[in-house]
């Protein structure tokens, strides 16, 4: 466990909380693998009907931190992503519990991606979701490049995925990945609400329909393994070798 990650049960709701607040709650290789092991502990665990991801107020989640991220291998040949990285993807695929995401300010990189894995998100006023991977030189991630065409149609996806444009609440509801835009501040308490609504449903009954309206494990995880490899050749590009130069350049000044 770190200290950058909170798991708390409430009831029959498990809330996983990104609890890095000086950082805008970016995940380190350390987080990935304690948001991994609460999923992961929770699929046996007959008294979890629900999980909730959550960044708090104020901010979800800044994506990966970029310098525990370099230091993790990504660059490697032999590594082209860190393991913890790929873990946590990995159990967002095999998850067969329902996923509530309450997104209260920025949601970057991973910390939008991860939302199309979730079965119901609601999203702050001042939410904001980008993927800016082609600025860095890379590739989208977290089956991402599957999921989100589904969800919200190619177009929509190429403006995000490949442009970089970002998103509000009020967009991300439009759009259709977002269930309920709401006041400032207020998504976590909308969250738990939606998770005990859902907790209280015939347990098998919503496994199974749950399981009919996702793809398969097997091909997310297909996906995350061939958007992984493509990420790690890419950090090895010199586009992205100069767009991360340039990136922490940009950091120092």
């Amino acid at each position: 466990m770190t200290d950058h990650l909170t798991v708390t049960d409430d009831g029959a709701t498990r809330i996983i909380a990104f609890n890095r607040p000086d950082k805008k709650n970016a995940l380190t290789q350390d987080m990935y693998r304690a948001i991994t092991d609460a999923i992961n502990s929770a699929q046996d665990n007959a008294a979890i009907r629900c999980l909730v991801l959550t960044g708090g107020t104020g901010v979800f989640t800044a994506g990966n931190d970029l310098e525990d991220f370099l230091k993790g291998g990504t660059a490697s040949a032999d590594k082209p992503r860190p393991s913890a990285a790929l873990g946590f993807l990995h159990a967002l695929a095999r998850n067969t519990k329902p996923l509530v995401a309450a997104v209260d300010g920025i949601a970057i990189g991973v910390g939008t991606t991860m939302l199309f894995h979730c079965d119901y998100v609601v999203a702050s006023s001042n939410a904001r979701f980008s993927t800016p991977f082609i600025h860095l030189g890379l590739v989208p991630e977290g089956a991402s490049s599957l999921l989100m065409p589904r969800a919200i149609g190619h177009q929509r996806a190429f403006a995000t995925l490949v442009m970089g444009r970002s998103l509000s609440a009020d967009e991300g509801r439009e759009a259709g990945f977002v269930n309920a835009a709401v006041a400032a501040g207020e998504a976590d308490a909308e969250a738990l609400k939606v998770a005990r609504e859902i907790s209280a449903l015939p347990a098998e009954a919503v496994a199974i329909s749950r399981k009919l309206l996702k793809p398969s494990p097997e091909e997310l995880i297909e996906r995350i393994n061939h958007e992984s490899a493509l990420f790690g050749e890419r950090m090895r590009s010199q586009e992205a070798v100069n767009a991360f130069k340039a990136f922490f350049a940009r950091k120092k000044a």
